[in-house]
């Protein structure tokens, strides 16, 4: 195993992944009791999803999709190397972990996007977008809402099954570099190609102006 830790996940990444873990909690607890902190986190999650799209395309190299987003082929290919304990090693996600990474981000995108049109039984408490649909319409979205969640749920509980399996069977700790930004290697591995700051940025400003946008409903006045 290399002495020296490579690099493998860049400063915003690991900001993004902790700081949705945060919200997601926040928006869990205060729903039907706290509306106004649920919206708020709704907002600030739709912002963070903003800035992983486009760090997604312009940010870090292992943030990239196109260095984690893998076809069927190539994920039976992982698959039987991992069976046949054949597998190489590399930086970021494998192409099961990045099946995984947009399992996750698509039901998350469509939990904020639902919470949007969506408004309760009594008509009291909706989302910024609700009266912009029929009322019986905005409540089945409610439904919607809810189920996601569920469904959320069961994703997040499948990867972190996964990071167990990968703690007690393969010995490979998959927090620890989500939190330091580096990780050891049995041989050399291309690391983290780093993104200009401004990439950065103009990230942030992307989160800043869809989150606020969320928030007064998409209107421009």
């Amino acid at each position: 195993m290399s002495e020296t830790p490579t690099p493998v996940w860049d400063g915003p990444t690991r900001v993004f992944h902790w700081a949705l873990v945060l919200l997601l909690i926040v928006a869990w607890v205060t729903a039907g009791e706290q509306m106004a902190i649920h919206r708020g986190a709704g907002y600030a999650i739709l912002g963070l999803l903003a800035f992983r799209i486009w760090w997604g395309l312009a940010g870090g190299s292992t943030a990239r999709f196109r260095n984690f987003v893998r076809g069927p082929a190539a994920i039976r290919r992982y698959l039987s190397a991992t069976r046949d304990g054949t597998e190489g090693e590399h930086a970021g996600h494998n192409p099961l972990g990045g099946l995984s990474v947009l399992g996750l981000l698509g039901l998350v995108g469509l939990q904020v996007v639902l919470g949007l049109f969506a408004i309760d039984e009594d008509g009291f408490e909706g989302g910024p977008l609700s009266d912009r649909i029929d009322f019986d319409l905005a409540q089945q979205f409610a439904e919607w809402h809810e189920l996601s969640f569920r469904l959320l749920q069961g994703l997040v509980v499948l990867h972190l099954a996964a990071i167990l399996y990968y703690a007690v069977r393969r010995r490979q700790d998959l927090v620890r570099p989500m939190i330091t930004g580096a990780r050891r290697f049995m041989g050399p591995v291309q690391g983290l190609v780093r993104a200009p700051i401004w990439r950065l940025v103009v990230g942030v400003l992307i989160a800043l102006a869809v989150g606020f946008a969320a928030s007064r409903g998409f209107r421009l006045g």
